[in-house]
């Protein structure tokens, strides 16, 4: 059974939405799931990185402690932003997909 949409967020150009994540919570305490998605095309830079801080901003990932992430597998700019603001990443191939596992750095 699905667990509730906690929140959704979107990064967007001249009315367009480029990418989106959903953030949901899981059945484990303090770890936050979120499955990330950008459009197909030519994107502007720095757009999965927009969408990774746009889901770090997210209240109910600054709750928790640990971060699940789909994101598609050869996007590897979202992965290196993940890289650069949490703590210990694993990430591993789930067909056209990734599973990133993330730490949550406390916010200062």
């Amino acid at each position: 059974m699905p667990l509730a949409v906690l929140s959704v967020v979107r990064v967007q150009a001249e009315g367009r939405v480029l990418a989106e994540a959903q953030i949901r919570r899981t059945e484990v305490p303090g770890v936050v799931a979120s499955a990330m998605h950008v459009e197909s095309g030519h994107l502007p830079l720095g757009t999965g990185a927009r969408l990774v801080d746009a889901v770090l901003a997210d209240p109910a990932v600054g709750r928790a402690e640990r971060l699940v992430a789909t994101m598609p597998l050869n996007d590897t700019e979202m992965l290196d932003r993940v890289r650069q603001r949490s703590g210990e990443v694993a990430a591993r191939a789930a067909g056209a997909t990734k599973i990133v596992e993330a730490q949550l750095v406390p916010a200062r």
